[in-house]
């Protein structure tokens, strides 16, 4: 149980990295953005798949048909929202949206697959639900209190971006659910293995979806200055950081956890991710978290040692 939660705690400080990357590069369109990360994470995947080539010949053709829908779901489109939102209504109202997953995520895991991982009783998942939803409505509360107080304050903009968020969020309730009916039934596979299946699956759909931004880009106005963009080398830095940490990495990471929990539990310990978004984007604003956002990650925590501890 608890080298699982390491390995989701892992993945969820790899994965917030994504939100950041928006926020750094505002300049690129979130379609740019999500093709560009998962052709990195699909060229990483080359030379980590013929290292692992032996392994990945025994996958069947179903399997890369999973892949793929994986892929597609949880990667390409879930990003493209992602990105769109962080761009309109940044990064901590996105993030806290994203993080009403673990809540989410549980409640459809423990009634989805109660006869695979045994059904928890309402009551004693109560508490811990009831703490991260608490915890969520903290940070919710001090983000919107921000909106209003700004000048320039779009709502518009903003609800647009809430809405985009809620669309990333049903790729990512869908995602973890699908990944770990793999995982527990292939227990014999390697993790590592199915990651890096995961990232040769994204790489044609990638390419493809980069290729076709790209000629749409120069067939309508024809403005943007290369196939990289005004700033070529903050980019590609950019999307190979998180196509080999967030996406590598950051998927190995949440398939080991996924092998060693049950859904129901791993679906909440999304959460670190929401908790390190948060943490990034401060950082970027250069401003120390509000009383009510700290104790909204502290309930958000609380939430998650309890739902483990109860498992």
């Amino acid at each position: 149980m608890w080298i699982g939660t390491l390995f989701a705690l892992a993945a969820g400080l790899l994965w917030g990295i994504v939100f950041i990357g928006p926020l750094l590069l505002p300049e690129y369109s979130a379609a740019m953005l999500s093709f560009g990360r998962y052709l990195a994470f699909g060229i990483v995947a080359l030379p980590l798949a013929w290292a692992d080539r032996r392994r990945l010949r025994t996958l069947t053709r179903a399997d890369w048909i999973a892949a793929a829908k994986l892929c597609l779901v949880g990667n390409i489109l879930y990003y493209l929202f992602l990105a769109s939102a962080i761009q309109r209504a940044g990064a901590p109202l996105v993030a806290m949206i994203i993080g009403t997953l673990p809540v989410v995520i549980a409640i459809a895991s423990n009634i989805r697959d109660a006869e695979r991982d045994g059904r928890v009783p309402w009551g004693r998942l109560a508490p811990s639900l009831v703490l991260i939803a608490a915890g969520i409505a903290c940070i919710h509360h001090v983000e919107f209190a921000r909106l209003r107080a700004a000048v320039d304050g779009d709502p518009r903009r903003y609800a647009v971006g809430a809405l985009l968020a809620l669309g990333g969020g049903a790729c990512w309730t869908w995602y973890p659910l699908r990944n770990a009916d793999w995982i527990r039934a292939h227990a014999d596979r390697d993790p590592r293995t199915w990651a890096t299946a995961q990232g040769l699956a994204t790489l044609p759909l990638a390419l493809v979806g980069y290729a076709g931004f790209l000629l749409v880009g120069r067939m309508t106005d024809g403005v943007f200055p290369g196939p990289l963009g005004p700033r070529p080398w903050t980019f590609v830095g950019m999307m190979f950081a998180m196509g080999l940490l967030a996406s590598w990495v950051g998927t190995l990471c949440w398939n080991q956890a996924s092998k060693r929990l049950p859904t129901s539990v791993a679906g909440q310990l999304i959460v670190f991710e929401t908790l390190a978004a948060l943490g990034y984007a401060l950082v970027l604003r250069g401003e120390v978290p509000p009383r009510l956002t700290a104790a909204g990650a502290a309930l958000l925590v609380a939430g998650v040692i309890g739902a483990v501890r109860m498992r």
